[in-house]
């Protein structure tokens, strides 16, 4: 039997032990381009050991609620940012570390034009959008070396809406 994880509202201070919420909050950093366009400047923490920056595009496929979690991973070499390419949610999922292994994971859903920002070692699911398309640009490392740990749990959760 599974054991069930509930969404929480993401927000700044509830993500930050595990990354970076990237969004447009706020008043911009600079107004710039004539006038016309708000610059929110310097949101995430890149940080990639032995390689480069690199943006890839995913195109996944959508999931359902209740959503089955078996399976986190992490890349001890880079930070990875997940960019939207539409206006829809997704949902995020992240887990502490307990001595190299996953603690016991916490579910979020994004807001329309948020983007995450897992810090480098963070424990995360896998991109999970709830709409279609599911297309993502990703920042993460380009580098040499297996940068992916994966981590199955002997008994899955089960992410429900709140």
């Amino acid at each position: 039997m599974s054991c069930q994880i509930e969404i929480e509202p993401i927000s700044v201070q509830a993500f930050a032990p595990f990354g970076d919420l990237i969004d447009h909050a706020g008043q911009p950093d600079k107004i710039i381009n004539q006038g016309l366009c708000g610059r929110y400047h310097d949101r995430a923490i890149l940080d990639f050991a032995d390689g480069r920056p690199g943006i890839s595009l995913f195109n996944a496929i959508p999931r359902e609620l209740p959503y089955k979690l078996e399976m986190v991973e992490r890349h001890p070499d880079g930070s990875q940012a997940f960019i939207p390419m539409t206006e829809n949610p997704f949902l995020v999922i992240v887990a502490p570390d307990e001595d190299g292994k996953p603690g016991r994971p916490h579910a979020f859903l994004t807001n329309p034009g948020q983007v995450v920002n897992y810090h480098r070692g963070t424990w995360h699911g896998v991109l999970t959008p709830l709409h279609e398309p599911g297309l993502f640009a990703v920042v993460d490392r380009i580098g040499k070396g297996d940068n992916l740990e994966e981590h199955w749990f002997a008994s899955p959760y089960e992410v429900v809406q709140a």
